[in-house]
């Protein structure tokens, strides 16, 4: 049976003598529902504030600690998307420098599927990469790349991948030949072909869910990135050989980054998503430190990760 349609003032008045949620600001309890929604705030950051296996709410929990990890969140995407992006950026260069570097200015390079993998396991996919580049070559939703189209009756590469999403860049890089594939990871140290391509493939995840302002601290994505020597460094614990936490959770994302980042730019995002942590928990007495960390998949030693040389 559908639930039913609650006014502003009922899902406030549900909160407070249905879930017993402590309720301090009447005015700024209604202005949050009516700002974020009582589906986005209170079904989506209530789980770590509910009693395991069962459906109250710990003792005094109060609707700004519900708040302050909403916020927390929002705080958590524009962190994450902020590096990724960073990312995203240098991918697209490596990918369109190698590529033109090999096969040359023209359109028609990047548009022929046997310039890519084309075995028999990778056609589909290279038939739908194509399409999509071909598509992207007619757009006129992009003024940079129609300038090009009726100017020089020729998109290249390095103009067109800037309209390329984060996964886009993923499946080009997937389909590169082996060669160029070894070319663009040869820039991240100690990362090969593969493992490059699987952080590629959980990062995109990820940047989906950040640009799309779904909750972050607590996703996890079906990929998983490799097990990498940092698990190992850092004592993650195993279970069936499979290691616990950073490999598909919001830590692996961390790890990547820890690969993929110059040093010094890695070192800046771990102070800041510390500075974000240490503040959420002061504002919480309902929470713990490990419950959190849980939840987004950390190590209770996370902070070590910039000590372990890679």
């Amino acid at each position: 049976m559908p639930k039913p349609f609650l006014t502003y003032e009922q899902q406030l008045i549900k909160l407070r003598d249905e879930k017993h949620i402590v309720i301090t600001d009447e005015t700024e309890t209604l202005c949050k529902l009516q700002q974020v929604g009582y589906y986005s705030l209170v079904s989506g950051y209530k789980h770590l504030f509910r009693i395991p296996a069962q459906k109250i709410y710990k003792n005094g929990t109060a609707f700004e600690e519900l708040v302050s990890l909403y916020e927390f969140d929002e705080a958590l995407r524009e962190l994450f998307l902020h590096y990724l992006l960073h990312i995203e950026r240098h991918i697209r260069s490596l990918l369109s420098y190698y590529f033109t570097e090999k096969y040359g200015e023209a359109q028609s390079a990047y548009l022929l599927k046997t310039n890519y993998n084309y075995v028999r396991k990778h056609q589909q996919g290279i038939d739908r990469l194509v399409y999509e580049l071909q598509k992207l070559t007619l757009t006129t939703q992009h003024s940079y790349i129609a300038y090009q189209r009726n100017t020089y009756h020729n998109v290249p590469l390095w103009v067109l991948v800037n309209a390329l999403t984060f996964g886009t860049l993923s499946k080009m890089y997937f389909f590169f030949p082996f060669d160029l594939q070894s070319k663009v990871s040869k820039n991240f140290a100690h990362v090969n072909e593969k493992q490059l391509g699987q952080f590629l493939t959980v990062m995109t995840k990820f940047r989906n869910v950040c640009a799309h302002n779904e909750r972050l601290f607590s996703y996890r994505s079906k990929d998983a990135i490799p097990d990498m020597e940092l698990h190992s460094k850092l004592g993650i614990s195993k279970e069936c050989s499979l290691y616990q936490c950073g490999k598909s959770d919001l830590f692996a994302v961390v790890i990547a980054f820890r690969y993929l980042l110059p040093k010094q730019e890695f070192l800046e995002f771990k102070r800041a998503l510390t500075i974000q942590i240490d503040s959420f928990l002061k504002s919480t007495t309902h929470i713990s430190e490990e419950e959190l960390l849980r939840a987004m998949g950390f190590p209770a030693n996370w902070k070590k990760i910039s000590l372990y040389r890679i």
